[in-house]
């Protein structure tokens, strides 16, 4: 049995200049990007934004349905509707930033099934730890270099 090639890159994205299309790969799955055409794009594909918050979205989602499979709650499915905007600092009071801008992300998640007010609760709590959220909402470091 083969290991994984640590070094290989797990998502890779490829632009033309004079184009905001992206191709991007990710292992075996294939998927486009672009900008809207009010941007400048043509609209081949979702816009980075979308993407991230795809990202949370089905995370939130799997994150949900795996605990409510762990604890063999009535969960049918999830829905998870999500915005993403800018928005002036000073409207936000429990941020840190008080200057400029920051950017705000609105999810809204439906629990289909026959789930209790407490469990209910309990799935709002666990959709604030699935690991892109975490992610999202903790110190990333991003490294970033020129290659040949």
């Amino acid at each position: 049995m083969s290991t994984p090639d640590e070094t290989a890159p797990s998502v890779r994205v490829s632009g033309r200049a004079g184009s905001y299309v992206q191709e991007i790969s990710i292992d075996q799955h294939r998927l486009t990007s672009d900008e809207p055409v009010s941007n400048g794009g043509t609209d081949a594909g979702p816009a980075p934004y979308k993407l991230l918050l795809a990202a949370l979205g089905s995370c939130t989602s799997i994150t949900l349905t795996m605990y409510a499979q762990r604890k063999q709650w009535p969960l049918e499915s999830v829905n998870v509707s999500l915005r993403h905007s800018k928005i002036p600092a000073a409207e936000c009071a429990e941020c840190e930033t008080k200057e400029g801008t920051i950017d705000r992300i609105e999810r809204e998640i439906e629990l289909i099934g026959a789930l209790t007010p407490a469990q209910r609760e309990r799935l709002l709590e666990i959709a604030n730890k699935c690991p892109v959220h975490r992610t999202l909402t903790s110190e990333i470091d991003i490294r970033t270099r020129l290659t040949a």
